[in-house]
């Protein structure tokens, strides 16, 4: 017997579950989530989104929310192990959604306000204590069998369709098949969270407010990690090194050890500490005719980028208005063929970004590290760029406008620029002075950088 019946049940409620919930049940649909957990992970793990997902969410109800719950981001400084600057990134340029380009959040403060978010839509119950044991689908709706984590209770919900937001251990990417695929980049990082005492500042520790440490003795991350109710939280990463057990680093006299050289019990107060596996892996099939997956259900990449949550809601965002179309009986079904095909070569291309970056970072080899290359040196010269590659052909009446394609606006030293965000290759001609490049993207061709006109700034070409 059915308990009752949905336009889509998903699984799973995390910010990528929480905002397709809110994306559809603004639009009016009628939503089960389902997620085993009773009380919400109390425990940051993503600590940014961009400004593209910054201005989603601000469309979706959330734009008064937002400014209370992130700040915005500072440049992102690379150094060598003797803390030479290698790069900035420059995280707080104006962007093209209006605000920064990154902001940094506490993740259960964001999540706390998405679920307020989701729980003004009438729309969309939760049943928060069931885990989905299995899925069926037929020609007429998807099924979902629950069971209560705590009593053992069973129910089956209907839907039209069911969307697995159930994280890299997804129950609904085992029932699609298919398996993943390993883009071979996998690495133990030790995870710390902490908060600033009363009067301590980044000043006062004397750390770079968002900065990769990339010395091989020990790779370091120190950033932001978002604002509650006023309080600063900061976080360290430090990678394991060969030899190093897990339970050792998670001891937390261990963790003050590492901590020491930057701060101390005296200056934060300990939040959380944990190693995490950074993984790079996609979803090979990511829909199954009713059944299909979102966030890191169907990816996982390293944080190197700070794109894992903000690609998810990127799916989600992709999801809600397709799955609202088909409702509304505008567009069948095939519209959803379209999903993987323009999701997945974008989330590939963020990965492999995100592990050109883990491989500069992660190399605890002193020789090795000694010989890296940069993405651009002072004399110009290109090094090893990372991947970005085309991810679709932009086409205009008459033409094409380009192969979009993602960047991090990566500045090597005072005479060097690589923008963010997307452009169209081929047709982005802006001025020097405007501090934005012109791109070439010609079939073919590997990046590089171009010589401007001025002679103060290099800019990157494709295949130009």
């Amino acid at each position: 017997m059915t308990d009752s019946n949905y336009d889509v049940i998903q699984i799973g409620y995390g910010p990528v579950g929480q905002s397709l919930a809110l994306m559809l049940g603004r639009r009016g649909r009628s939503v089960a989530v389902v997620e085993r957990w009773t009380k919400r992970y109390a425990l940051p793990r993503a600590v940014c989104i961009d400004h593209e997902l910054y201005r989603v969410l601000s469309a979706n109800g959330m734009g008064s929310v937002l400014p209370s719950v992130s700040h915005r981001g500072p440049f992102y400084r690379w150094f060598n192990a003797d803390w030479k600057e290698l790069l900035v990134i420059d995280w707080s340029k104006e962007s093209i959604s209006g605000g920064a380009e990154v902001n940094f959040v506490h993740q259960p403060t964001l999540e706390e306000a998405l679920d307020r978010a989701v729980a003004g839509c009438d729309t969309v119950d939760t049943y928060l204590g069931w885990e989905a044991i299995s899925i069926d689908q037929d020609a007429d709706g998807a099924v979902a069998f629950l069971r209560n984590t705590d009593t053992g209770e069973r129910k089956t919900l209907r839907a039209q369709y069911i969307v697995g937001c159930d994280g890299a251990n997804s129950v609904v990417r085992e029932y699609i098949g298919g398996g993943r695929e390993d883009l071979g980049f996998e690495a133990d990082w030790l995870v710390i969270d902490v908060l600033l005492k009363d009067g301590v500042t980044i000043d006062t520790l004397g750390i770079p407010a968002a900065g990769q440490y990339c010395n091989p003795v020990r790779p370091t991350t120190i950033v932001p990690a978002g604002v509650r109710d006023g309080r600063i939280y900061r976080r360290w990463e430090f990678m394991r090194l060969p030899g190093e057990r897990i339970e050792d680093m998670e001891r937390e006299e261990r963790v003050w050890e590492l901590l020491s050289r930057w701060a101390g019990p005296k200056d934060v107060e300990l939040v959380r500490h944990k190693v995490y596996n950074f993984q790079s892996r996609l979803a090979r099939r990511w829909r199954d005719r009713r059944v299909l997956v979102a966030g890191d259900a169907a990816h996982v990449m390293p944080p190197f980028m700070g794109q894992g949550m903000c690609s998810g809601i990127r799916d989600a965002l992709n999801l809600a208005w397709k799955l609202d179309l088909i409702l509304a009986g505008k567009v069948n079904d095939s519209i959803l063929d379209s999903y993987q095909p323009e999701r997945d070569p974008h989330v590939r291309a963020l990965v492999d970004a995100s592990i050109y970056l883990g491989k500069i970072i992660c190399m605890p080899d002193p020789a090795k590290a000694a010989e890296r290359r940069f993405p651009v040196n002072n004399r110009g010269n290109t090094g090893d760029l990372p991947p970005l590659h085309p991810y679709g052909e932009t086409r205009k009446r008459g033409g094409s406008l380009g192969r979009p394609f993602p960047t991090a606006p990566l500045k090597r030293y005072a005479d060097t620029r690589i923008s963010n965000s997307y452009f169209f290759g081929g047709s982005a001609k802006a001025a020097p002075a405007q501090g934005f490049p012109c791109f070439s993207a010609k079939s073919g061709g590997s990046p590089r950088v171009k010589g401007s006109s001025a002679g103060s700034h290099r800019w990157l070409v494709i295949g130009g």
